[in-house]
């Protein structure tokens, strides 16, 4: 469980500074509060799997981000 608790602290780091790379204000706000609010209302979860499929969830829309914010820089 601390390991668990840990990878969702890094995944949820890893987001907000993939979120500070947001050239637009109101974006960045946007996703800043839409990631408090997915982390923030799944913090009661209990259930190995069902937090093991979230955290694949989030990588792949950290991933998707990252990829997005790389097409905009290009």
């Amino acid at each position: 469980q601390f390991l668990r608790r840990q990878q969702v602290l890094l995944l949820y780091r890893r987001i907000l500074q993939t979120i500070r790379q947001v050239p637009n204000d109101s974006d960045r706000k946007y996703l800043k509060d839409w990631a408090r609010e997915e982390f923030k209302r799944n913090k009661n979860a209990t259930e190995e799997d069902t937090i093991r499929m979230m955290i694949t969830q989030g990588n792949m829309q950290l991933k998707e981000l990252e990829r997005t914010l790389a097409l905009a820089k290009s």
